[in-house]
C-alpha cells in the first residue's frame, strides 16, 4: 500500500523554466502539425464511411490530449511562488501549500504577467481541499466553474459531495473517498458529476490524504479534471473502430458465402475436361473432332467479394456441347446467387434442345423478371462434333476468338443487347463452320487487369497469342498463356477464360 503523506515531507524541487518551456513548445507545434495533417486528409468533403468517421475521432481525442498537455505544463511552469516556504523551519515542519493556495498565487502571477486564458480552459482543471480537524472546505474557483456552482454558494463537504454526483456512480466515489480516508490510499478515478446546470460532466479525480505528526489523517486534497470531450472522442474512436470489425467480418462472411456458393455451381474442373461420347457421337474421347476444355476464373484483387462471372461446358443429350460464360453487375452473395439462378436456368433450358438465340431471350426475360434486378452480359455457344458447327448468340459480350493455323480472329457477333436491359428482347444466332485443329477462346469482360483497358485492346492481346496457342499441347496450356498475359495480382475486377480445342 503507497504510505500516506505527511504535512512535514520536504517540499518537491519545482522545474527548471528552460525545460518545461521546451516541452510547451513542443506540444504547440505538434497540435499544428496534427491540425495539419488532418486538414490534409480530411479535404473539404465530410466524413463519408466508417473508416473516415474513426480516423476524424482519432484526431479529435488527439487534440484533446494535447490542449490538456498544454494547460498542464502551463501550471507546472507556473509554480509556486518564490516567497513560500519550501521546507521545514525550525519552530517545527512548514505546511505544505495546498493545491488552493497555489492556485489563488498563480492567478496572480499571471495577471502580473498579462498571461490571459478562456473561462472554459480554465474551467477543465480544478483542485481542492478538505480540511478534516475544522471542517473546512477551500476550492479553487476553477473548480466552481466545473461544477457550475456559485462561490457565494460554498464549497461541498465530503458528506455533500455525492449529491452532485450521478447516482450509478455515488458508490464509485464513496469507495474512493474512503479508502483514502481510512487506509490511506491515493485516489485516482472517475465519475460523472450533474453540474447546476443540469449538463453530465465526466470528472477524473486525484488526491491523497495529509497526516498529522501522529499519523491521523488531517485533510484531504485533490485535483479534479473535466475529462468528458476526451472520454466522448474515445467512446467514439471504440465504437466506430468496433463497426469497422463487424463490416470486416461480415464482408469476411460474405465472401466465404459466395465462394462457397460460386464453387458449388460452376463445373468442378479446372484442369483439361474430355467428356465421355454418348451413342450419337461413336469413337473414344480422343476422337477427331471432339473438345478439350480447360477453364479458369481470375478473382479480383482490389475487392474482397465474388463477382457473378461464370465459365460453363455441359454435354447434351445428343451429344452436343454447350459451351457458355458470362457475368452479371455486382459483387457479393447477391451476384453470385443471381448467377446461380441464370446459370441453372440455363442448363436445364439447354438440355431440352433448344438453340442459343431463343436461350438468350428466355434468360433475358428471367432476369428482367428477378426479384433482384441486375444487368449481365453472355455468349452461348453449341457445338456439333458430327459436323463440327458451331451456334452461337450473345448479349453484350465480347465475341469469341477462333484461332487456326497460327492466327486468329474474333467471330462476328449477332445483334444482341444486355440480358435483363429490356424485356422482351429478340437475340440472333450465328453459325461458323469450324475444322480439326481450331481453338475458340471464350471470355468476359473483366479479363483485362485494368478496367481503362478498352475491349479492342484485350482483344488485340489474345490475337497477339497466337502463335504460342499454334504450339500448345492441350487447353489447358493455352489457358496457362492467357494467365502469364492477364492474370496480375492487381486487377481490378473478376473474369473467367474458357479454352475449347478441337482435336485432329
Amino acid at each position: 500500500m503507497p504510505s500516506p503523506l505527511h504535512t512535514d515531507r520536504p517540499a518537491a524541487q519545482p522545474p527548471r523554466q528552460g525545460a518545461v518551456d521546451a516541452l510547451i513548445t513542443r506540444t504547440r507545434e505538434l497540435r499544428g502539425d496534427l491540425e495539419a495533417v488532418r486538414r490534409e486528409a480530411e479535404g473539404e468533403e465530410p466524413p463519408e464511411d466508417a473508416r473516415q468517421r474513426w480516423q476524424r475521432a482519432l484526431y479529435e481525442l488527439a487534440v484533446h490530449q494535447l490542449d490538456d498537455l498544454g494547460d498542464h505544463l502551463g501550471q507546472l511552469l507556473e509554480g509556486l511562488p518564490a516567497d513560500t516556504p519550501q521546507g521545514p523551519s525550525a519552530d517545527g515542519p512548514a505546511p505544505r501549500p495546498s493545491p488552493v493556495e497555489a492556485d489563488g498565487q498563480r492567478k496572480e502571477q499571471e495577471q502580473e504577467q498579462g498571461q490571459e486564458q478562456g473561462q472554459e480552459a480554465d474551467s477543465r482543471v480544478g483542485s481542492a481541499e478538505w480540511d478534516l480537524l475544522t471542517d473546512g472546505v477551500t476550492w479553487s474557483d476553477e473548480l466552481f466553474r466545473l461544477f457550475g456552482r456559485r462561490p457565494e454558494d460554498g464549497a461541498p463537504t465530503l458528506d455533500e459531495l455525492p449529491s452532485w454526483v450521478l447516482e450509478e456512480d455515488t458508490e464509485l466515489l464513496t469507495a474512493m473517498v474512503t479508502g483514502c480516508l481510512v487506509d490511506g490510499r491515493p485516489i485516482d478515478g472517475e465519475f460523472r458529476i450533474v453540474r447546476g446546470d443540469g449538463a453530465v460532466r465526466t470528472v477524473h479525480m486525484m488526491g491523497e490524504p495529509t497526516l498529522d505528526a501522529d499519523g491521523t489523517v488531517a485533510s484531504m486534497w485533490a485535483v479534479l479534471r473535466d475529462v468528458t470531450e476526451v472520454r466522448r472522442s474515445r467512446e467514439a474512436v471504440h465504437e466506430i473502430r468496433d463497426s469497422l470489425l463487424h463490416q470486416q467480418r461480415t464482408a469476411h462472411t460474405e465472401r466465404r458465402l459466395a465462394v462457397e456458393l460460386q464453387e458449388a455451381v460452376l463445373p468442378p474442373w479446372r484442369g483439361s475436361l474430355r467428356f465421355s461420347q454418348s451413342s450419337t457421337v461413336p469413337g473414344a474421347t480422343s476422337a477427331p473432332g471432339t473438345l478439350d476444355l480447360a477453364a479458369h476464373y481470375l478473382p479480383s484483387a482490389s475487392s474482397a467479394l465474388i463477382g457473378g462471372d461464370w465459365f460453363d461446358a455441359l454435354q447434351l443429350p445428343d451429344g452436343r456441347t454447350l459451351l457458355s460464360v458470362g457475368g452479371l453487375t455486382g459483387h457479393g452473395v447477391a451476384a453470385t446467387s443471381s448467377m446461380a439462378m441464370l446459370l441453372g436456368a440455363l442448363r436445364g433450358m439447354a438440355v431440352t434442345g433448344a438453340e442459343p438465340g431463343p436461350l438468350m431471350g428466355w434468360l433475358n426475360h428471367l432476369l428482367d423478371a428477378s426479384a433482384q434486378p441486375a444487368l449481365g452480359s453472355a455468349v452461348c455457344c453449341r457445338y456439333d462434333p458430327a459436323t463440327l458447327t458451331l451456334s452461337w448468340s450473345q448479349a453484350g459480350h465480347p465475341a469469341p476468338l477462333l484461332f487456326g493455323g497460327g492466327s486468329g480472329r474474333a467471330l462476328r457477333p449477332p445483334e444482341g443487347m444486355l440480358l435483363g436491359a429490356v424485356p422482351d428482347a429478340v437475340y440472333a444466332q450465328a453459325e461458323e463452320r469450324l475444322e480439326t485443329g481450331d481453338m475458340l477462346v471464350l471470355h468476359t469482360d473483366g479479363l483485362a487487369p485494368r478496367s481503362s483497358e478498352s475491349a479492342d485492346a484485350v482483344t488485340e492481346r489474345l490475337l497477339a497469342c497466337a502463335p504460342r496457342f499454334a504450339t500448345a499441347r492441350s487447353a489447358q496450356e493455352c489457358v496457362r498463356t492467357v494467365l502469364e498475359e492477364f492474370g496480375s495480382k492487381e486487377r481490378e475486377d473478376d473474369a473467367c477464360v474458357l479454352v475449347a480445342r478441337i482435336r485432329t
